[in-house]
Order: structure tokens, then C-alpha cells, then sequence
């Protein structure tokens, strides 16, 4: 490795036992090729995470355990940094709950050297192991539920406003501040806007991608959407920016799910709700039967919990309304 490709492999976790071992197994054999360290910024796991990591640290010194105070990803990202970042040239962002080819870290930085972006992001393909999480997987893989956000799918290398963060350069992160702390959510599209104000640009991988393993659960589903409609909120009130029109249309689901509670008055006020319902739901119904597996048709429900948690995340925020929910 040459001193231009140096690297630091950061990993925010929160209760991860069930993933957190297995990652590092596959991540611990490109971090000795690259002469990397491992750092997981630990946000107060309450199950085995902690156990696990250290003592897989307790064997390998390319593996740290660091607690993260203020349990959330931004945080996270910006300790590491800020401890082992010194004289390193990359930090490579891992999310504990996805999974990753053998050779991930190398082709991030093979492609960040070959282009010389400032910040190389990758897309994400959705997977899920049960029912639910399938469902979930397919809503999330779908236009319906993503919009056709970019990095949703196969890329074969592009320049971006923004994508799913891999791989930043540490000069660039640190001279726009690092994340910005208040973000628990769309941290990444907020640091991804004052990149582009400061002149630095972002690349889609075309040579690698992630795999992400959604929520198991609908009410899981709930708090992570709500979760990113208010950050996207944030980041709209705090760059005074105007949303895309794939999120302009999710963000009318709760005004016309409150709109249907005038049905009681006359009965057209719930036409928008069940037209959305409908769509949503046959939408899901077509991909099971081209699947040829029934279980998928819960992806209509999927997408409808997430339209409807991203879209009141929203408006919550915009009204400054509290909002309970737990860390990313």
C-alpha cells in the first residue's frame, strides 16, 4: 500500500450481535492488505455487540473499540476521525447492518485513486431473510418506495450530487466540518450538500456495491422512515433547498391520510387515501405474482409505511413537533 491510499475502516454500531461478528470476519483480511484500522464507534449496545467486538480487538490490533457518547452515525464518523484520522488520507464508512463483497475497501480506493473524487459513494441493493424483511427489501429495491433514488440501483460509474457514503477523503471531510451532529438522519445528504457548495466532487462506484438487510418489523420500518423525513426536513430548512419531485409526491401521504378523516363529512375526502392505498397495494400484488411468491404482496404495506412515516417525519419537523423515536 502507498502512503497516498491510507485508510481508517469506521463502523458505527448499536446492538449489532447479530451482524457485528460476521463483518468483521470478512473486513479483517482487506484491512491487513491495506495496512488499515478497524474502529467501531460503539453508541451503548445493550446486547452482545460490545463482547464481541472486543474480543475480536483482544486478538487483532487492527481492530478498536471506541464508545460512542452521542450514539448516533454522525457522531460516530466524526470521533473516529478525529482520534485515528491524523496523517490518514481516506475514511471508509461501513454500516454494520449490511453486508459487503470480500474485496469492498479495495476497490473503493482503487476507484477514489483512478478518478480522484473527493468522495466516492456506492449503491445499495436491499435483501431480506424473512417474510417481513423481504417484503420490506422489495418495497425499498422498487420505484414505488424509493423513487428511483440513484443509489437504489446498479451504477456503472458516475459523478453525483449524492449516494450511499463508502469512502471519503479526510482533507475534504474535515474542511467542510464533518457531519453535522444534530443530523440522527439524511446526515449523509446533508454532508453531501456542503461538499458540492465547497467545490469537491462525489463518484458512484461502478466496480462495488453494499448489500443492505432492512428492518424486520413494520413498527421498525415506522421509526426508521419517520426518522429520515424529519432529517430530510432538516436539511431542507437548514440549506433552504426545494425537494425532488420523487420526494415532493411521498410528502402529500400524511396531509391526505388527515384529509380522509373528513370522510365522516362526505365521502370524496377519502378518494386521494384509497387511490394511494390502492396503488401501493396493487403495486405490491404485481410483484408478488411475478415473483411467483405471495409473501411479497406485503411489500404494498412496506412502501405504505414508509410513505406515511417519511411523509408525518416531515411535516413534524417542519412543525417543530416532537417526534419519538430511537438512534439510527
Amino acid at each position: 500500500m502507498t502512503e497516498t491510499s491510507s485508510a481508517i475502516i469506521i463502523i458505527p454500531c448499536l446492538d449489532e450481535e447479530r451482524h457485528i461478528g460476521g463483518l468483521l470476519a470478512q473486513l479483517r483480511p482487506s484491512a491487513r492488505r491495506l495496512g488499515a484500522m478497524i474502529i467501531v464507534a460503539d453508541g451503548g449496545s445493550r446486547d452482545a455487540t460490545r463482547t464481541i467486538v472486543a474480543g475480536i480487538a483482544a486478538e487483532d490490533d487492527n481492530v478498536v473499540l471506541i464508545d460512542n457518547p452521542a450514539r448516533i452515525q454522525s457522531a460516530a464518523v466524526n470521533l473516529a476521525v478525529e482520534r485515528f484520522g491524523r496523517g490518514v488520507d481516506y475514511l471508509i464508512r461501513i454500516d454494520a447492518h449490511g453486508g459487503y463483497p470480500d474485496d469492498y475497501c479495495d476497490r473503493l480506493l482503487e476507484e477514489a485513486l483512478a478518478t480522484g473524487a473527493d468522495s466516492l459513494v456506492v449503491s445499495m441493493l436491499t435483501e431480506g431473510r424473512g417474510t417481513v424483511q423481504q417484503a420490506a427489501a422489495t418495497a425499498q429495491n422498487s420505484k414505488l418506495g424509493t423513487g428511483g433514488s440513484k443509489h437504489r440501483h446498479g451504477s456503472a460509474g458516475e459523478w453525483v450530487d449524492h449516494g450511499h457514503h463508502a469512502l471519503m477523503r479526510i482533507a475534504a471531510f474535515s474542511d467542510v466540518g464533518g457531519y453535522d451532529e444534530s443530523f440522527s438522519h439524511n446526515e449523509d445528504a446533508e454532508l453531501d450538500h456542503r461538499l458540492r457548495q465547497a467545490g469537491y466532487r462525489i463518484w458512484m462506484s461502478g466496480r462495488t456495491r453494499m448489500t443492505y438487510f432492512p428492518r424486520a418489523s413494520l413498527g421498525g420500518l415506522f421509526h426508521q422512515y419517520l426518522g429520515y423525513g424529519r432529517g430530510r426536513a432538516r436539511n431542507v430548512l437548514k440549506h433552504r433547498v426545494i425537494p425532488r419531485l420523487r420526494q415532493m409526491v411521498p410528502l402529500m401521504v400524511a396531509p391526505t391520510a388527515l384529509l380522509a378523516s373528513l370522510a365522516v363529512v362526505h365521502w370524496i375526502f377519502a378518494v386521494p387515501v384509497l387511490v394511494w392505498a390502492a396503488i401501493c397495494l396493487g403495486y405490491g400484488a404485481a410483484l408478488a405474482l411475478r415473483a411467483g411468491k405471495p409473501g411479497l404482496a406485503l411489500a404494498g404495506v412496506s412502501a405504505m409505511v414508509m410513505h406515511f412515516a417519511w411523509s408525518l417525519g416531515f411535516w413534524l419537523q417542519l412543525a417543530a413537533l416532537p417526534a419519538r423515536g430511537r438512534p439510527a
